[in-house]
């Protein structure tokens, strides 16, 4: 049985987690201080919810600020969904977690960057061959590799004290 760990997946789904908890305490709160945030999402994600006429602008990706003014911010488990001004017309936009690609707060220079599904998948299939999966290895495993090493030499430092 072999079977692997995907830290990858398991670090994006923690990153996640964090831009739930920050959206959430800004939901409650309000944006504290000079705080505010970039969040590039991919537009063709299949749950993202915005204007056509947004995703005809922006095809394959967009960005969002929320600073100066946003309204009925709405954070869910899976997704987050705000007001935002465009030009004096104020457009729904529903977020999915996973369509996220970056989220910045640059008034404290904290950003994360995701990569894409199609990147991952690729990575996956790349990443097969370069590293082994996890699995348990035995003792006698360790023992040969103990084995194969070379005894370490050990020096004293008494010759080179005055």
């Amino acid at each position: 049985m072999s079977r692997s760990i995907d830290y990858g997946k398991l670090m994006h789904n923690a990153m996640r987690g964090l831009i739930q908890h920050v959206l959430r305490d800004v939901r409650d709160n309000g944006l504290p201080g000079v705080h505010h945030f970039f969040i590039t999402f991919d537009t063709t994600h299949p749950d993202v919810e915005i204007a056509e006429w947004l995703r005809d602008r922006y095809p394959g990706e967009m960005t969002v600020v929320m600073q100066h003014w946003f309204d009925n911010l709405v954070v869910e488990a899976d997704f987050f969904s705000v007001t935002l001004n465009f030009g004096d017309q104020p457009e729904d936009l529903t977020i999915p977690y996973d369509a996220i690609l970056t989220f910045v707060d640059p008034s404290v220079e904290f950003g994360l960057r995701f990569e894409s599904h199609e990147e991952e998948d690729e990575d996956e299939d790349e990443g097969e061959d370069d590293l082994a999966p996890f699995t348990e290895v035995t003792d006698e495993e360790v023992k040969a590799e103990e084995d194969d090493k070379p005894e370490a030499d050990v020096v004293s430092l008494d010759s080179f004290r005055k």
